[in-house]
C-alpha cells in the first residue's frame, strides 16, 4: 500500500474526524481563504469569504448518522447492485447494507479509526487510498462516492476515472452531488470538530449535477442515470463507450 501524498480527509488518527467519530460528535467542513481552484458560484463565495472559521463553514457533518443504518436513500444506490465497492467508507453503513443483502462487498478508507471500527463490527473494510491497488480490481459491480466523497483529493475527474478503473466493463460508478446543481470547485479545506480542533489541510472538491457531466466525459465516461431521495441527488457514471 502507497503512502498519501498529502493529507486527506479523515487521515490520521488523532484528528477531529477520528474524536467525532469516537463520540459521534459534528463537524465542519471549512475552507481555505483563497484557494478555490475553479470558476463557480462556489468559488466566488469562497473567495470573497472573511477569514474566521464560522463564516467559512461549508457543511456540518452529523457524524453519527454515519454510523447508523443506510437510509431509503442510501439504499436506492445499491438497488440494482451484484457488488459493491464503497469508496471513503467511513465506519461503513453501506458496506453493512450491501452485505446485509447478500452482496459482495468492500469498503476502502484511509481513517484508521473508521476502519477500525467496521473491522471490529465484523465487515470487510480495508485501509487506504482510493489510489491504492485494491481488492478486485476490475470486478466491482457498482463503486459508491457518497457524502461528498466526490471532493476526494480535490480533482473529481482524476478520481472519478480512478473509480471506473475499478468496476467491471458493465459496471457503473453513483456519486451523490453537490446541493447546488452548479457547483464545480476545488479547493484546500480543514475538518473543524466542536471544540474548535482543527485537521491538517487538504485538498477537497465539490461538484453539482450540471458540472459531474463535464468531468465525466473528461474520464471517458457518461452520466447514464440522475435520481434524488428527499434533498440528496445522485448520478450515475458509465463508460462512454
Amino acid at each position: 500500500m502507497t503512502a498519501d501524498p498529502q493529507p486527506t480527509f479523515g487521515s490520521g488518527g488523532a484528528e477531529p474526524y477520528a474524536r467525532a467519530l469516537r463520540r459521534e460528535g459534528r463537524l465542519q467542513l471549512v475552507r481555505s481563504p483563497g484557494t478555490a481552484r475553479q470558476g463557480s458560484r462556489s468559488a466566488a463565495v469562497a473567495l470573497d469569504a472573511p477569514a474566521d472559521a464560522d463564516a467559512l463553514d461549508l457543511d456540518a457533518f452529523d457524524v453519527a448518522r454515519w454510523s447508523r443504518g443506510a437510509d431509503v436513500a442510501d439504499l436506492s444506490t445499491i438497488l440494482d447492485a451484484s457488488s459493491v465497492l464503497d469508496i471513503g467508507c467511513g465506519p461503513a453503513r453501506m458496506v453493512r447494507a450491501a452485505v446485509d443483502r447478500g452482496l459482495g462487498a468492500l469498503g476502502v478508507d484511509v481513517s484508521v479509526t473508521a476502519v477500525a471500527m467496521a473491522v471490529d463490527a465484523g465487515l470487510p473494510v480495508v485501509a487506504g487510498s482510493v489510489f491504492d491497488a485494491l481488492p478486485g480490481e476490475g470486478t466491482w459491480d457498482v463503486a459508491l462516492l457518497l457524502d461528498g466523497n466526490i471532493g476526494i483529493g480535490g480533482d473529481p475527474t482524476a478520481l472519478v476515472a480512478r473509480a471506473s478503473s475499478v468496476v467491471a466493463p458493465t459496471g457503473s460508478v453513483v456519486v451523490e452531488t453537490a446541493a447546488d446543481p452548479a457547483a464545480d470547485v476545488a479547493y484546500d479545506a480543514q475538518v473543524v470538530d466542536e471544540q474548535g480542533r482543527a485537521s491538517a489541510t487538504f485538498p477537497w472538491a465539490e461538484v453539482g449535477r450540471e458540472a459531474l457531466g463535464r468531468h465525466a466525459a473528461a474520464a471517458g465516461l457518461r452520466v447514464s442515470q440522475t435520481w434524488s431521495v428527499g434533498r440528496r441527488t445522485f448520478c450515475r457514471l458509465v463508460r462512454a463507450s
